[in-house]
Parts: structure tokens; C-alpha cells; sequence
């Protein structure tokens, strides 16, 4: 994995396309992708900026949610990570990283798009770590489909409660439970300001997540509670060829950014960190874009 602490061209720290046709059925293995990502196995060092925390990520098997996993235990926070069960491979993977790290790891099997699920998950999330101070809710559904006629009210559901429901029975669940200074960070993302036909239900809930967020950061600040958003662009995940992207689109993937590659999970890291940490004291009702330079507005 290349060195991140050395100043370089950030056009070809990573790998640029074309890549391998490789599709995946979803929800993916992190272990079938050629190039594989970085999620900060090798990469990311920790500086002990979350040291006691105790975070909660959902969808922290793989892609953006397994790269905050790995940050936050090695900033000093114990970790309970969410995935459905199809996922305790790649799964078991990360809790080892957080264990290697030196803090507490839970892994904590299911479908977020269940409510029942949504609340049994913080509650043994806030039982095994003794509490709760971050709340990560990145768990997601994208299947590209030609037009909206391919998309199913059974497609339409699924993504509208993994993707949006699940945050609201999840906040709802764990907002009890966050102290002052608390955090919640949401995954968004670039579709909900740049909607791609293809994605038209998963664009839809990127967009609700925008909404949701900055009406929840109103309402939390009264309680000293930071709620924020993070909207990647184009990143090279497990999403992409498990569906969320037409096979010949993964070839391409990325090489309309201003970079010519997509963005590595890793590289979110940071972000998500700051919003967890103390240094984000004062960030709150904010999406932050990591778009490759495309922006969002």
C-alpha cells in the first residue's frame, strides 16, 4: 500500500482504471476485488484522538464503514461493528484489525432494514462496550437498474429501509444513550446532489439521509450531541461490483474524476475521524463532500 504520509501526486497514489470486469451477487466479498481496496489495514496510524470512545459503525464489514472501524480503534476507540450475516468473513476480518489495535471489538450480525434489528443492535452495542459515544450509520443498498421501470416496489423497499429507515430506528435507538459530546456521522453521498438514473432509489435515500441529518443536528445540539454527514463520490468498494454498478461501468469506475481514479476507503478515514473526535467540536449540521473534485452544491 503506498505511504500516505509522503507527499505525492494524489493522481496516482492509488490505482487508476481500467480495471478487471468482476462482478460479485451482492452483498460482496472485500477479498474477490482486483485492484484491492484500502481500507487502512497497512496504511492508517492512529494518533489517539478517540481514546475511551466507544463507537458503534454499521456496514463495517467492508468499504467506507470497515476503513472507519480500523481508524477509530487505532485513535484509541472500542468498536461494535453491524453486517448482515452473509459478511462475518469479511467481518471477522475487521474485528481482528480492532483487537490488534488494542480495543474492545463486537461484532454484531444482521439486517439494518429490519426495525427490530436496528434496536437489538444498539442495545448489545451499548451493553458489550459499556456505553456509547459514536454512532456511524453507514450500512447501504445500491443495485443499479436500466430505468424505472426495473425498479420493483420490493427493490424500492429494501433500499428505502436499509438505507433510510435504518437511520432513523437506529438514531432513534442510540439517542438515548449519547452523552454530551456525542457524535452521530451519516453516510450520504454525492448522488444526492448529482442523482444518476441508473441509481434512482439509492440517489433518493442519499438525498433523505441530507435532510435527516441536518434536521437531527438541530434537534441534538439542545442535548450537546454533534450530528454530521459525510457524501463520498466515486470510492472503490464492494458496492461497485456486488451490483452497484452495470459490470462494464466497474471497468471505468472512477476515471471521470478529476483525479482519473476513484477514492480509496482510506482515504474517508480521516474525515470521519474528525467528526468523532473533540477536534470536531464545533462541526455540526454539515456534509462533508469527498467527491474527487466534482463538489456538491
Amino acid at each position: 500500500m503506498p505511504d500516505r504520509f509522503t507527499m505525492q501526486d494524489p493522481r496516482h497514489q492509488y490505482p487508476a482504471p481500467p480495471f478487471p470486469r468482476q462482478p460479485q451477487s451482492p452483498p460482496g466479498i472485500v477479498g474477490k476485488m482486483e485492484p484491492p481496496p484500502d481500507h487502512g489495514e497497512e496504511s492508517y496510524a492512529g494518533f489517539g484522538r478517540l481514546m475511551g470512545r466507544k463507537a458503534l459503525i454499521t456496514g463495517g464489514d467492508s468499504g467506507i464503514g470497515r476503513a472507519a472501524a480500523i481508524a477509530f480503534a487505532r485513535e484509541g476507540a472500542d468498536v461494535a461493528i453491524g453486517f448482515l450475516p452473509s459478511e462475518i468473513d469479511d467481518a471477522n476480518e475487521v474485528i481482528g484489525y480492532i483487537e490488534r489495535a488494542g480495543t474492545k471489538a463486537v461484532a454484531l450480525p444482521g439486517d439494518v432494514s429490519d426495525e427490530a434489528t436496528c434496536k437489538r443492535i444498539v442495545e448489545e452495542a451499548v451493553a458489550q462496550l459499556g456505553g456509547l459515544d459514536i454512532l456511524v450509520v453507514n450500512a447501504a443498498r445500491q443495485q443499479a437498474r436500466e430505468s424505472v421501470d426495473a425498479v420493483s416496489s420490493a427493490d424500492f423497499d429494501k433500499t428505502m429501509k436499509t438505507n433510510l429507515y435504518a437511520l432513523h430506528w437506529l438514531s432513534q435507538a442510540a439517542v438515548p444513550h449519547l452523552p454530551p459530546g456525542a457524535s452521530v456521522i451519516n453516510t450520504a453521498s454525492i448522488q444526492a446532489y448529482e442523482p444518476s438514473a441508473h441509481l434512482l432509489d439509492y440517489a433518493t435515500t442519499k438525498a433523505g439521509i441530507v435532510a435527516y441529518t441536518k434536521a437531527l443536528a438541530e434537534q441534538l445540539i439542545e442535548k450537546g450531541i454533534r450530528v454530521n454527514a459525510v457524501a463520498p463520490g466515486p470510492f472503490w468498494t464492494v458496492l461497485q461490483p456486488s451490483g452497484g454498478q452495470f459490470p462494464e461501468k466497474v471497468e471505468t469506475f472512477g476515471q471521470n474524476s478529476a483525479f482519473g481514479r476513484p477514492g480509496q476507503p482510506v482515504e474517508l478515514a480521516p474525515i470521519y475521524v474528525l467528526l468523532a473526535s473533540q477536534e470536531g467540536s464545533y462541526i455540526t449540521g454539515e456534509v462533508f463532500g469527498v467527491t474527487g473534485g466534482k463538489g456538491i452544491a
